[in-house]
Formats: C-alpha cells, sequence, structure tokens
C-alpha cells in the first residue's frame, strides 16, 4: 500500500485525535444519579381512605387521612390529620383522631402523636362515651388501645380522669384506667 492511498486512515486518526482533544480543553459533564436521602417516601397520597373487612364480610375498620406518606427504608407509613373508625356490629362506631400518626411497617401498631379524641355516639342501651387523651398506642388487627398519658372519659354527665389506659373497641368493650384514676359522678 501506498501512503496517498490511506487517506481514508488519516482522517480516521485525525477525527479521533481532534475528539480527544475537544474533551480534554471541554471537559465531561458527567451525569450522576442522585441518590434519594435515606428516609424518603417511596409513595404518597392526599385524601386517603382505607376499609378492612372481618371474615365473614363486614366492615371492621376504617381509616381516613388528610395525607399519607409510605418510607421504603423502614416500612413506616406517616399520616396526618387522620380518623379511624372500629365497627363492632351491635353499637355506634368507635372513632378515634388525631392530628399525626405513623403506622408501623406491617401495620400490626399505630402510633398516635399529640391530642387524640375517642368518641362513642350513644344509642340503644348505650350512652355516649368521649375519652380525651395523647400519644395513644392503636393495635388495629385486634382493636385494642392504650396510653402511658393522662386520660379523660366523659359519658355525661360524668366523668373520670386517670393516668395510663388500656381500651379494646370490640365486644367485650373494655376501658381501664390505670392510676391517679379520680371521678366526678351524678347521683340519681
Amino acid at each position: 500500500m501506498k501512503l496517498s492511498q490511506n487517506h481514508f486512515l488519516y482522517y480516521a486518526a485525525g477525527v479521533a485525535l481532534l475528539s480527544w482533544l475537544l474533551v480534554k480543553l471541554t471537559g465531561v459533564i458527567e451525569i450522576n444519579r442522585a441518590e434519594a436521602p435515606l428516609h424518603s417516601p417511596d409513595y404518597f397520597s392526599k385524601g386517603y381512605i382505607k376499609w378492612e373487612m372481618s371474615d365473614v364480610g363486614t366492615l371492621k375498620n376504617k381509616v381516613i387521612a388528610d395525607e399519607m406518606t409510605h418510607y421504603s427504608d423502614d416500612g413506616t407509613t406517616q399520616l396526618k390529620r387522620l380518623s379511624m373508625l372500629f365497627y363492632n356490629g351491635k353499637t355506634s362506631p368507635w372513632e378515634v383522631n388525631s392530628e399525626t400518626g405513623v403506622l408501623s411497617s406491617g401495620g400490626r401498631d399505630l402510633f398516635l402523636n399529640g391530642q387524640v379524641d375517642i368518641s362513642r355516639a350513644g344509642g340503644l342501651g348505650v350512652r355516649e362515651l368521649t375519652i380525651r387523651t395523647s400519644n395513644l398506642k392503636v393495635k388495629p388487627e385486634i382493636s385494642h388501645a392504650e396510653t402511658t398519658e393522662w386520660a379523660e372519659l366523659i359519658s355525661p354527665p360524668n366523668k373520670t380522669v386517670g393516668t395510663g389506659m388500656k381500651l379494646v373497641f370490640v365486644e367485650p368493650i373494655r376501658v381501664e384506667l390505670l392510676s391517679h384514676v379520680k371521678g366526678k359522678y351524678e347521683k340519681k
């Protein structure tokens, strides 16, 4: 082969050299995939509603929240302005309201932060009941709630206060104040 017949090789080498020089002169902009912070949401919902049915197909409980955010790193779900209703079929549903809550991975424990209001409307053979407390741990699977904080039970005209409380939302319904219990009751 003669030098004049190798034009193509010279052009290819020249283009390669020129490309290399341009990369060195301008620098390569590296595009790195940004990693998500450790505790970042993987999905969320506004206007969240979840129903859970019993074994026989009746409504067991319902969760309503203005906002729901799930985190994949620990599997927790954070809820804002939430209301949880427990149905037992015989009486009015129990309604548990809180400003914020955290549902554990697997949904076994719901931790309600700050002020918590629990209520059940009166009905045939059942008196109205309102409970005010804070930092309540709810176990939705077994319809149970408990707190170590102060709790106030109001069933007009009666009022009972104490520290620490356990509550079972299904038959047999039980409300138990654990210590420092004081009450004001109307006499018949």
